[in-house]
């Protein structure tokens, strides 16, 4: 523990592992279950960490396997993965104490490396705030949605719209419904508030606070944020579009909707599953054409220190100028007048890298594992479990243990990998007092 203490950053993937523990311990009690019997420990360590990991991916039907007690220890263990586990015990800490100390923010300064020891407090308060003002907002209208058009009882509709809005801010795909929000992909009352809440929760708090602080001088934006922000309305428009010319003419997704219900449909389901995972339009019956575009979308994820996965938007666009630059024959990478330092840009390749060879290694493994199993099955399975987006094309439930115990650990990776790589990359800079000499291999 001594050594763990002593090197923060090693806490992260450590605190991950035992809240999933915890999680797992508590969803194999019976009273979690709506048979009330005891449920298998490969089950309850898939759904735990399914729910830490804000994936949102399932082995069981969530809504009629779960009791209400199970359900909401997903809830709680959603809002705990999307804070982050050591945000999340130091928001604690606040709440309770009022103070947070010296060693506890070093701790907390492991998920928040953006930012220096003395902001920590501050940052940590509106964080929780950000939170609390995003889901309340969703719940509320959502809530009103369900009590007043749909006939639910106003204690239904409160629980219904809060579990929702917590998975859509936190990025994660689990879902009241069997068949997601299917029967709400025509309702903008509620498809729209948790589509926003999901782009808002998926942008991350560093870009988000600095958008908000700044929304009248875009041009004063760090590098990161301006990646972040125009990055991620690229993804989404580019997606939206994409998505719904692919779709327009489908009759098993929107193909019979009016035209402006086919445009709410495809936002909403590009929203939803860019970095979240909830089903508005059925994923079994897309277009092979939609699969590709999904799994891109899924890969890249979401914004930096936010409740999505991915190798995230920052990294993508940092690499895309990179290779612009490089056609350009340009000396230095520039973004917004900007120059790119060069650690920023091998540590954004190796993550990418990395990532890559992450998707590819589980996807040959799963084919292995499974039986006459479609790649692109397969590929899209991997991609959703590593980006923690938790999109399925229905085959996660009739895999085997061992492919079930595979998806755990791509969705673990997914969660705490990019951000201990980064991290580790960080700590273990060296400075030496020489250079080799350069010399220039064949590159193409």
């Amino acid at each position: 523990m001594r050594r763990l203490l002593r090197h923060p950053v090693r806490l992260v993937p450590f605190g991950f592992l035992v809240a999933i523990l915890i999680g797992t311990g508590l969803l194999m009690l019976s009273p979690m279950t709506t048979h009330h019997e005891y449920t298998p420990f490969v089950t309850a360590l898939f759904t735990s960490t399914s729910a830490v990991s804000v994936t949102g991916l399932a082995v069981v039907d969530t809504p009629h396997y779960w009791s209400d007690s199970g359900l909401v220890v997903i809830t709680v263990l959603t809002q705990l993965g999307g804070l982050g586990i050591l945000t999340g015990a130091a928001l604690v800490i606040l709440t309770v104490s009022r103070r947070l100390g010296l060693h506890n923010r070093m701790l907390v300064q492991a998920e928040t490396l953006e930012y220096g020891l003395g902001n920590l407090r501050r940052l940590l308060l509106h964080i929780g705030a950000t939170v609390l003002a995003c889901e309340t907002v969703m719940t509320a209208i959502v809530t009103a949605r369900l009590w007043l058009s749909y006939d639910y009882s106003l204690g239904r509709a409160l629980w219904s719209a809060s579990f929702h809005a917590i998975q859509a801010f936190n990025n994660s795909g689990f879902s009241l419904y069997p068949d997601g929000l299917l029967a709400f992909s025509r309702d903008p009352w509620v498809s729209l508030p948790l589509a926003m809440g999901s782009i808002i929760g998926g942008l991350g708090f560093p870009a988000l606070f600095e958008a908000v602080r700044e929304w009248r001088r875009p041009a004063r934006w760090a590098v990161a944020t301006k990646l972040t922000i125009w990055g991620s309305a690229v993804l989404v428009l580019l997606g939206f579009v994409v998505f719904l010319l692919i779709e327009w003419a489908n009759p098993r997704t929107i193909g019979r909707y009016t035209i402006p219900d086919k445009v709410l449909a495809a936002f909403s389901q590009i929203a939803l599953s860019r970095t979240g995972g909830i089903e508005v339009v059925p994923p079994t019956m897309l277009r092979e054409e939609s699969y590709p575009l999904l799994t891109g979308l899924m890969f890249i994820g979401g914004g930096s220190a936010s409740t999505a996965g991915g190798i995230k938007v920052s990294t993508f666009f940092l690499l895309a100028f990179v290779i612009w630059t490089e056609l350009r024959g340009e000396p230095d990478v520039t973004v917004g007048h900007r120059r790119l330092a060069t650690a920023s840009q091998r540590q954004a390749l190796t993550v990418a890298l990395l990532s890559v060879a992450i998707v590819a290694a589980g996807t040959a493994v799963l084919i292995a594992l499974t039986n006459h199993l479609p790649f692109y099955a397969a590929l899209f399975e991997v991609t959703s479990a590593f980006s923690t987006t938790g999109l399925s094309v229905g085959v996660t439930a009739a895999l085997s243990d061992a492919g079930h115990l595979l998806l755990i650990a791509l969705m673990y990776i997914g969660r705490v990998g990019p951000l201990t790589l980064g991290s580790a990359i960080a700590l273990n800079t060296r400075r030496r007092l020489y250079r080799y000499p350069e010399e220039r291999p064949i590159v193409g």
